[in-house]
C-alpha cells in the first residue's frame, strides 16, 4: 500500500506530554483509510491528528457498525521500539468486521500502517517505565443514510497516545462484584461477543458503574444462557489457579472475546512449568474452591492491564477473598515474563516481536 505523509505544522506540533493517564492523550498523527463498494480501499495517509466530520445521519451514529482494536509499543533499553503479535491483531479486526458485516483490510497494509505511524511519532513511545504507546485501530460505517443496513463507505483510522498502567496502582489487587442483574453477551457463536465492536462495551456500562457504587472495581460476566458459567472479567479474559500449579480459564464458546494476552499466556504457560485448561466454570464451584483455598489465584488479562489480579470477590452479598488477597506468585511471574518479553528484556522464543529502529 503506498501511504500518502503529511506531516504536521512544526508550528503546531506538541511534545510528548509526561502524564501517562490511560487514553487521555494523542500523539500528532493518525492513519486514515477510506473505503467505497466502487473502489475498494483506497487514499491511505498519514496526516495530522484532527477530528472527524460526520454527518448527523451517518450509520455509525444510529446503527453502530462499528469495530476497534487495541495493541502496544514498546520502548526498548536500546532505544528500539517493539510491537507485540501486531498480525493476530489485524487479524481479529478482521473477524470483528465479518460480524459486523463491514469490508476486511489487508492485514500487511494494516501492519504497514501502524509502523509508519509509530516510525512518524516515535518520540511519543515513553521511555518511562511499564508506559507504552497505545495504538487504538478503528473503522466505522459513514453512509449518511437512515436505514439498517450494512453501510456501502467506510473509514479505517488508527491513533495512537502514551499510557501509563490501566490502574492507578499497577500489579495490584482489584475487587470484582459477579454480575447477577446483567450480561454482557448474548450466548455465541450467533452473538457479537466475540467481536470487538463497540456496542458490546456500552452495554457494560450500567453494570460496572453499579460495581464501583457498591465498592467493587470490575465486573465477572456470566453467560447469557445458563446465568452461571463465568465468561469474563470487566473488559479482560480471566484465569483461575489451582494450588500454584493449574490455570484454567473458560473455553472460547463464541460470546468471549479471544484475547490476544490470553492466548500469549496459554502458550507462555506451560513452558514455566504450570498446566493449562481451558473449559466451562460454574460461578458456584468457583467460588467454592476460592473458599477452600483450591483456588489459590485469580486474575484477569488483556492488552491494556496485562495482569490484573483479582483480591476478592463480591457475589449474592457475601465477598470471598482469593488466596492472600494480594499479588499471587505465579500473576507476578507471568506479568513478568510476559512484559520482560514486550520490552525486549527476555528472549522472544515464539516470534511475537516485530522491532522498529526509527531515526
Amino acid at each position: 500500500m503506498d501511504i500518502q505523509i503529511i506531516p504536521i505544522d512544526e508550528s503546531k506540533k506538541k511534545a510528548p506530554p509526561t502524564d501517562f493517564a490511560f487514553g487521555s492523550n494523542f500523539s500528532n498523527h493518525m492513519f486514515t483509510h477510506n473505503y467505497s463498494v466502487e473502489k475498494g480501499w483506497h487514499d491511505g495517509k498519514i496526516e495530522p491528528y484532527k477530528m472527524l466530520t460526520l454527518d448527523p445521519a451517518t450509520t455509525v451514529l444510529h446503527y453502530s457498525q462499528e469495530i476497534f482494536e487495541g495493541t502496544k509499543a514498546y520502548r526498548r533499553k536500546d532505544g528500539k521500539i517493539n510491537l507485540f503479535r501486531p498480525w493476530e491483531n489485524a487479524k481479529r479486526f478482521n473477524s470483528s468486521a465479518a460480524r459486523m458485516s463491514m469490508p476486511a483490510v489487508d492485514v500487511e497494509d494494516h501492519v504497514q500502517a501502524i509502523v509508519s505511524l509509530v516510525e512518524m511519532d516515535h518520540d511519543w513511545v515513553p521511555s518511562k517505565e511499564g508506559a507504552t504507546l497505545y495504538i487504538r485501530p478503528t473503522m466505522i460505517g459513514t453512509d449518511p443514510f437512515l436505514g439498517v443496513r450494512a453501510s456501502s463507505t467506510y473509514l479505517h483510522y488508527i491513533i495512537t497516545g502514551p499510557v501509563g498502567n490501566y490502574y492507578e496502582g499497577g500489579l495490584a489487587p482489584v475487587s470484582v462484584l459477579i454480575s447477577d442483574d446483567y450480561r454482557r453477551a448474548a450466548p455465541g457463536p450467533g452473538g457479537t461477543g466475540a467481536a470487538k465492536t463497540g456496542g458490546n462495551y456500552a452495554a457494560s456500562i450500567l453494570a460496572d458503574e453499579a460495581a464501583k457504587k457498591a465498592g467493587y472495581t470490575q465486573v465477572l460476566w456470566l453467560d447469557g444462557k445458563t446465568g452461571v458459567n463465568i465468561e469474563e472479567v470487566g473488559t479482560m479474559n480471566i484465569m483461575f489457579v489451582y494450588e500454584g500449579k493449574k490455570i484454567v480459564t473458560p473455553q472460547l464458546t463464541g460470546s468471549i472475546l479471544p484475547g490476544i494476552t490470553r492466548d500469549s499466556l496459554l502458550t507462555l504457560a506451560p513452558d514455566l512449568g504450570y498446566e493449562v485448561e481451558e473449559t466451562t466454570l460454574n460461578v458456584n464451584d468457583m467460588l467454592a474452591d476460592v473458599a477452600s483455598g483450591k483456588i489459590t489465584e485469580a486474575f484477569g488479562c488483556g492488552t491494556a492491564v496485562v495482569i490484573a489480579p483479582v483480591g476478592n470477590f463480591g457475589y449474592q452479598g457475601k465477598d470471598v477473598q482469593v488466596g492472600s488477597g494480594g499479588v499471587g506468585e505465579v500473576s507476578r511471574r507471568l506479568f513478568d515474563e510476559l512484559t520482560g518479553i514486550q520490552f525486549g528484556r527476555k528472549e522472544d522464543k515464539y516470534g511475537w516481536i516485530h522491532t522498529l529502529d526509527p531515526k
